[in-house]
């Protein structure tokens, strides 16, 4: 048996499953939802990622590839990792890349579009960081992705120009955004079909001198847990998400990252503040 009590073929069940641990829902996930960052500040092939699914696969829902890295690769790696992450349950993400694909005009959009359902990805993030759009024509590119049969991850913040690598100072610059307005952009993107909101960490837990705790219990308050998705591709800040809205909080962090925030959310580690005191119940 697993931890949710059902049976497992032998070659599956947990090392040391005696030992308790805190109980997860099953993928698909609806809670506790974890996307893990694929090619971007470190290169990533097959073999690297099946040594992380082998062992940690059942703790990864979603793997992403960041920074357009798919459009500098072979295909046939690109279709390799997608077939991979499939076998083990894993959805495949885009990342932000339709900003670049934007530029180049709509039919660019409606190709790129077509090759990510061709080559089999999920999941398209809509993004609009670094560009000046309206939340209208953003809804549109929803709704257009969703008719593709693909899901649609809309990202919202309240950092102008957040990704990529923009240095603090010049995010400082430009200040950032009222977060009630992030969550009614966010409320528009839901209604045109996103199935997830994902929430940009800069202006809020990066690049800043405070974060901006007050943010998160905004969009929160606004949005709920189960349609939002925060980065947090640090340990601090994954560990101050798990202390304050539990351990079923979705994350998008870093793949390198994957055994620490799942033993924060199982319940077996963590620093002096955390340790066993993630708890969830489950009868």
């Amino acid at each position: 048996m697993d931890d949710n009590g059902e049976k497992k073929d032998v070659k599956d069940v947990r090392a040391f499953s005696f030992i308790p641990v805190n109980r997860r829902e099953g993928k698909p996930r609806k809670r506790g939802v974890t996307e893990i960052r694929g090619p971007y500040y470190t290169p990533m092939g097959v073999r690297y990622l099946e040594d992380i699914l082998d062992t940690m696969g059942e703790y990864v829902d979603i793997l992403k590839f960041a920074g357009g890295s798919f459009s500098l690769m072979p295909e046939k790696a690109v279709r390799a990792m997608i077939d991979l992450c499939h076998k083990h349950g894993v959805m495949v993400d885009t990342g932000g890349f339709i900003e670049y694909v934007l530029t180049k005009g709509a039919k660019a959009v409606q190709d790129y579009i077509d090759e990510c359902k061709r080559l089999g990805f999920d999941i398209v993030e809509v993004s609009s960081g670094f560009l000046s759009i309206p939340p209208d024509d953003v809804a549109r590119l929803i709704e257009k992705v969703r008719k593709a049969g693909l899901k649609a991850k809309a990202e919202v913040g309240i950092q102008f120009g957040a990704g990529g690598a923009s240095r603090v100072e010049e995010l400082e610059a430009e200040g950032t955004g009222d977060p009630s307005w992030a969550v009614e952009r966010a409320n528009l993107y839901i209604d045109a079909g996103a199935y997830m909101i994902m929430v940009e960490s800069e202006g809020i837990t990066e690049s800043v001198k405070t974060w901006r705790t007050d943010a998160v219990s905004a969009i929160v308050k606004g949005l709920g847990i189960e349609k939002t998705m925060f980065e947090a591709a640090d340990p601090d800040v994954f560990r101050w998400y798990i202390k304050n809205y539990g351990p079923e909080v979705n994350l998008f962090i870093d793949h390198s990252q994957i055994i620490l925030l799942e033993s924060l959310r199982a319940g077996i580690w963590g620093t002096k503040d955390l340790w066993g005191r993630v708890i969830t119940y489950k009868p």
